[in-house]
C-alpha cells in the first residue's frame, strides 16, 4: 500500500506527526511495534505522574492532623497504587487510538524497517509513502556495573510495576525519573538511598534548586549521595550488595538493598532500522538531521529522543510539527532549543527555562538575580508546602529573562508563564508589572523578578 506520510513510533513524536499530516491533507500511516502513545503514555511520563499522585495523597493523609481531621491506620497499598497508573495509561492509550481513527490515520502493529527508495518494511509486508518519519524513541540504558536482570536490578519499567514493595531500594542517578522514583518509594515507606555520579543531584537545574531538593529529600529520611559511583553489585540471595565509591574522597562503603534501580538515562531505538542500508548518517546513537528534521537521504525524517536536543516528551510533539508542516507546506517554525522548560514532578516540584545563574555569567551576561521563598507565599503556607522558591536571572543590560529556576508545589504549572514571556521577548520588568492573583503561587514570579531590582514587597 502507498501513503503520502508513515511514521514508524507512536509516542509523543510519532502521534503527533501522524495527526498533524492528517490534518494537512496526508493520508497517514503509524507503524507501531508495542502500545499505541510509546513510552511517555505508557511506561513515562504519564503513569509515573499517577504513581506521584497517590504518594502525594498518601502523605497528605498521613499528616491529617496538620490539616485538621483525623484519619487513621493509614497504609500505603503498592498494588492498588500500581494498579490505578496502569489504568491512567490505559485510558491515555485508548485516547491515542481514538485521536488516530478521528484523523483517519492508520494504524500498523508491528516491528518496522526503512529499505531504500522510500519504503518501509512491517514485519514482511512493504509498504511505500513519499515521507518516512522516524520516531522510535529511546529505553532504558543498561549500565556494566549493574546488569538488569528485572528482579534484583531494574529499569524503570518494573519500578513503575512492582507488586511487592522493597523495604530498601538503592536509585542510581538522580535526573528526573531517578529522582521522580526515589521520592515515591520513600514517600510510601521505602529506605531510598540515591546515587548520583555529578556534584549535586538533578544535575540539569540550577545548584541552589538542587541544594533545596536535597534538604528535602534528606527531610524524608532519604539517604542522598552525590558525586558517588556504583562499582558493582554483588547479589547474596534476596540482598544486593551495592558497592558505592566516594568520587572525593576515593573510599568505597556497601550499601545493603533489596532493589536496585538503574536511571542513568536512556538509549536509543535505532537497532534494526536499517539505517545503514538505506544510508542515513547517525553518530553516537543519534540520527543526523537539519533544523527541519530532514535527514541526508531525501524522503526519510527523524524526530524525538533518536535526534539530538533534550529526550523530552514535549520537545518531540513540537518537532513533529515542525517537521511536518515543513514537509506539507515547505517552511515551518524552528523549535527554539534556547527556550524548552524542564519539569521533575517530585515534592516540592521543580521547574526551570532558560539559562542558570552560573551558565548566564559563564556567557558572558552581567546579570540581576532576584529570589522569592515560599515562606512569604500566603497560599504556600496555607497549603502546608513552603519548601522552595523562584528565582530569576536577568539580563542587567536588556532586562530580559536569562533563565528561570523554580522549587515548590505546582510550580510545574507555573513555568509556562516564563517560557511565552521569553518566547516573545518580554522583559522583566513587563511581567513584575502585569496584576497576578492573590493569594497564587504565580504571585512566587513577580515578587521575585522585583526582587531582581530590589523592589520587592514581601520578599
Amino acid at each position: 500500500m502507498r501513503y503520502d506520510m508513515i511514521v514508524i513510533g507512536s509516542g509523543p513524536g510519532g502521534y503527533v506527526a501522524a495527526v498533524k499530516g492528517a490534518q494537512l491533507g496526508l493520508k497517514v500511516a503509524v507503524v507501531e511495534r508495542e502500545n499505541l502513545g510509546g513510552i511517555c503514555l505508557n511506561w513515562g511520563c504519564i503513569p509515573t505522574k499517577a504513581l506521584l499522585k497517590s504518594a502525594q495523597a498518601f502523605n497528605y493523609a498521613k499528616h491529617a492532623a496538620a490539616y485538621g481531621f483525623k484519619a487513621e491506620g493509614v497504609e500505603a497499598d503498592l498494588n492498588a497504587m500500581v494498579d490505578r497508573s496502569r489504568g491512567v495509561a490505559s485510558t491515555m492509550n485508548k485516547g491515542v487510538e481514538f485521536l488516530l481513527k478521528k484523523n483517519n490515520v492508520d494504524v500498523i502493529h508491528g516491528t518496522a524497517k526503512v529499505l531504500a527508495g522510500k519504503k518501509v518494511d512491517v514485519d514482511g509486508t512493504e509498504y511505500e509513502a513519499d515521507h518516512i518519519v522516524i520516531a522510535t524513541g529511546a529505553r532504558s540504558r543498561v549500565m556494566p556495573a549493574m546488569p538488569q536482570d528485572g528482579r534484583r536490578i531494574i529499569g524503570y519499567r518494573e519500578a513503575m510495576t512492582m507488586r511487592e514493595q522493597p523495604q530498601r531500594l538503592l536509585v542510581c542517578g538522580s535526573g528526573a525519573i531517578g529522582s521522580e522514583f526515589a521520592y515515591f518509594y520513600q514517600s510510601i515507606g521505602t529506605q531510598v538511598t540515591l546515587v548520583e555520579y555529578m556534584p549535586q543531584i538533578l544535575p540539569n537545574e540550577d545548584e541552589e534548586v538542587a541544594a533545596q531538593m536535597s534538604r528535602s529529600f534528606r527531610k524524608m529520611g532519604m539517604k542522598v549521595m552525590p558525586s558517588c559511583s556504583v562499582e558493582r553489585v554483588d547479589i547474596e540471595g534476596d540482598v544486593c550488595h551495592v558497592v558505592v565509591k566516594d568520587l572525593k574522597k576515593g573510599t568505597e562503603t556497601v550499601v545493603d538493598v533489596d532493589v536496585v534501580l538503574s536511571a542513568v538515562g536512556v538509549v536509543t531505538n535505532l537497532e534494526g532500522l536499517g539505517l545503514d542500508e538505506v544510508g542515513i548518517k547517525y553518530e553516537r546513537g543519534k540520527i543526523e538531521v537539519d533544523d527541519y528534521y530532514c535527514t541526508n537521504v531525501p524522503g526519510y525524517y527523524a524526530i524525538g529522543d533518536v535526534v539530538h536536543g533534550p529526550a523530552l516528551a514535549h520537545v518531540a510533539s513540537k518537532e513533529a510539527i515542525c517537521c511536518v508542516e515543513h514537509i506539507v507546506k515547505g517552511e515551518a517554525t524552528k523549535v527554539n532549543y534556547a527556550n524548552i522548560p524542564g519539569c521533575t514532578y517530585t515534592t516540592p516540584e521543580v521547574a526551570s527555562v532558560g539559562l542558570s545563574e552560573k551558565k548566564a555569567v559563564e556567557a558572558g551576561h552581567e546579570v540581576r538575580v532576584g529570589k522569592f521563598f515560599f515562606k512569604a507565599s500566603g497560599k504556600a503556607t496555607a497549603a502546608g508546602n513552603t519548601d522552595g522558591f523562584v528565582k530569576v536571572v536577568v539580563d542587567a543590560k536588556t532586562d530580559l529573562i536569562l533563565g528561570c529556576h523554580m522549587c515548590g508545589d505546582n510550580v510545574t504549572e507555573m513555568i509556562a508563564e516564563i517560557v511565552a514571556v521569553r518566547e516573545h521577548g518580554l522583559t522583566a520588568r513587563q511581567v513584575a508589572a502585569a496584576v497576578h492573583p492573590h493569594p497564587t503561587m504565580s504571585e512566587a514570579v513577580m515578587e521575585a523578578l522585583e526582587a531582581a531590582y530590589g523592589e520587592a514587597i514581601h520578599g
